[in-house]
């Protein structure tokens, strides 16, 4: 078949611009096996990385029309079903193949870009068991087969930066770590190996720049092309923070912990005493009080604050599952 490739191309220096190049394919071909057709056959100037072209190392990372993924994993033919059905295009009609650099990072050249933030990213979660606990030289260092499947989804990551490329929270806070970072850190909190846990959980919940910051805008799951499902990994880190900490620790523990059991008490959340109890600590928090003044007056002058908290159908049953959620945790523990 024949298709249309628009690559963005750019440069430091240059604003980015569409180049176009016409390819006749098959459609079991992989994008980068075209990106190299396109090199080779049509303009040796064209930059982007690749290393394994197995799914393997993560090198050939790039936005291939609209969303992260690696140009080794994905077909042409697959790309062109997947557009025709998101733009509705009939079996006859071929869409383009739009080619861009991931997103987060600045560009080097082209579909190259620069991933130094990444990486110093994953280093600042100290991504290594600790040496301090591998103080047994004479013998392995095992694991049983239930202690390393609580691993198995972190130790699938390569590295290829695609959830990192479309994190909302990155793209607002230049501070927040990534979901790379983060997956990565679960892995350090969940291996029995290790002696530094609560150490690392003091680590990652402070601020935004670590779990709190994570937006749960799923983006990073659904890109990832290994599965490892960094937003749930995530969840996992902050559910050993909540099961370490009360609701006077922190803002972020205590949002979590007030949302559940108001959700418990009434079937949805009470905002009267969400504000109260979240910002303003249970009234121990004056500074935090007194900031919800302006928003508590403007709510009460256009008639929006509400007087009376009904609860809602089905609370005995939410509270129910709730209880039982909290029982199988504690017995899993």
């Amino acid at each position: 078949m024949h298709v249309t490739f628009n690559i963005l191309r750019q440069t430091r220096d240059n604003a980015p611009r569409l180049q176009t190049y016409e390819l006749d394919v098959d459609p079991s071909e992989t994008i980068l096996t075209c990106l190299d057709r396109i090199k080779w056959e049509q303009d040796g100037s064209l930059g982007y990385r690749k290393n394994c072209r197995n799914t393997i190392c993560g090198s050939c990372s790039m936005r291939i029309n609209g969303r992260s993924t690696l140009a080794c994993k994905e077909n042409v033919g697959a790309e062109i079903a997947r557009l025709r059905q998101i733009q509705g295009l009939s079996d006859e009609e071929i869409p383009a193949m739009t080619i861009a650099p991931m997103g987060n990072m600045p560009v080097i050249k082209d579909l190259v870009v620069d991933m130094r933030k990444f990486w110093d990213n994953l280093d600042a979660v100290d991504p290594y068991v600790s040496t301090q606990a591998r103080q047994i030289p004479e013998r392995e260092f095992s694991q049983s087969p239930q202690e390393r499947e609580k691993l198995s989804h972190s130790g699938n990551c390569i590295l290829c930066g695609a959830c990192y490329s479309e994190c909302n929270a990155v793209e607002v806070n230049p501070d927040f770590v990534g979901p790379h970072a983060l997956a990565k850190a679960q892995r350090m909190v969940d291996d029995n190996r290790d002696d530094r846990t609560e150490a690392r959980i003091s680590q990652y919940e402070q601020g935004t720049d670590g779990v709190w910051g994570c937006t749960r805008c799923y983006y990073c799951n659904s890109v990832c092309p290994m599965e490892v499902a960094p937003l749930d990994r995530i969840g996992e880190v902050k559910q050993a923070i909540l099961s370490r900490r009360d609701a006077t620790a922190s803002r972020a523990v205590r949002h979590r912990k007030t949302l559940v059991e108001l959700v418990r008490d009434g079937g949805w959340v009470d905002e009267r005493k969400f504000g109260v109890q979240v910002v303003g600590n249970y009234f121990q928090d004056l500074r935090g009080l007194l900031s919800l003044a302006p928003l508590g007056l403007r709510m009460l002058v256009c008639g929006k604050f509400p007087l009376r908290f009904e609860k809602s159908e089905g609370t005995e049953e939410v509270r129910s599952l709730i209880d039982s959620v909290r029982e199988l945790e504690a017995q899993n523990r």
